[in-house]
């Protein structure tokens, strides 16, 4: 699963990168501890509101991490649904009419997991991970979105919110956990958010080659807090000295 991520590449870089046009109005900050339900870059591909018949242009939006169906009376009365399952995905009514319509990639440096490791005194313990490209490049993970009005405000504002999609997970990654999000590499962008097509049940396996760079290591106990944010989060930590766990 990913419930916990870092970016630190501003909306500009991206957009350079990506070929896409920045969205956002807000001064970025890098983050090195996204939780669900914060606003969070995301980047999809859309036609123009006034040529729906011209080009597909990529754009980087902000949205709600944890998707809230179009079809959602309000806010707030379910957990937030920040990941998605792949293999479910098209059958879930809080996902299916995002998958064909509305797809999404969401970068990110790497995100976080937890282990369940032994402790000296007996008790088990959750140890957290951060896994990121060994090149330190940004991932881009497979993602939905949606588009959401409040029913009981006359002309609400659309609030968009976004899921990460999540498979089973491979090679090295399943030493850690079962679940991982899924990677999509940079080939499959396109078809992925193509906005005329009705998704792509293929492009969403996991891709060996992209597995096959994440690096994991551990980090400090600090990153179970969401008030703790900083550098130091996804800096190697050999488990020595006293730490204070914040669930």
């Amino acid at each position: 699963m990913c419930g916990r991520y870092a970016i630190t590449v501003d909306p500009a870089s991206s957009a350079a990168d990506l070929d896409a046009i920045d969205e956002t109005d807000d001064e970025f900050t890098p983050d090195y501890n996204v939780a669900p339900t914060t606003r969070v870059l995301t980047v999809v591909a859309r036609h123009d509101r006034d040529d729906p018949e011209g080009a597909v242009t990529r754009r980087i939006r902000r949205m709600r991490w944890g998707l809230v169906p179009s079809f959602a009376d309000e806010i707030g009365r379910s957990a937030p649904l920040f990941n998605a399952r792949s293999e479910s995905v098209a059958t879930k009514p809080s996902f299916a009419q995002s998958l064909r319509y509305r797809r999404c990639l969401v970068p990110m440096d790497g995100w976080y997991e937890w282990q369940v490791e032994p402790a000296p005194d007996g008790k088990a313990r959750k140890v957290p991970y951060f896994m990121s490209r060994d090149d330190g490049e940004p991932i881009c993970m497979a993602g939905l979105w949606s588009v959401w009005h409040d029913p009981r405000v006359v002309d609400s504002p659309p609030l968009l919110s976004a899921t990460v999609l999540t498979a089973e997970s491979v090679a090295q990654l399943s030493n850690l956990h079962h679940r991982m999000p899924l990677i999509l590499p940079r080939d499959r962008w396109d078809a992925w958010l193509d906005p005329d097509s009705l998704g792509h049940p293929d492009l969403i396996v996991p891709s060996a080659e992209e597995v096959s760079r994440i690096g994991m290591r551990r980090v400090s106990d600090k990153v179970n807090s969401v008030r703790n944010n900083g550098p130091d989060l996804t800096a190697p930590f050999d488990g020595g000295g006293d730490q204070l766990v914040l669930l």
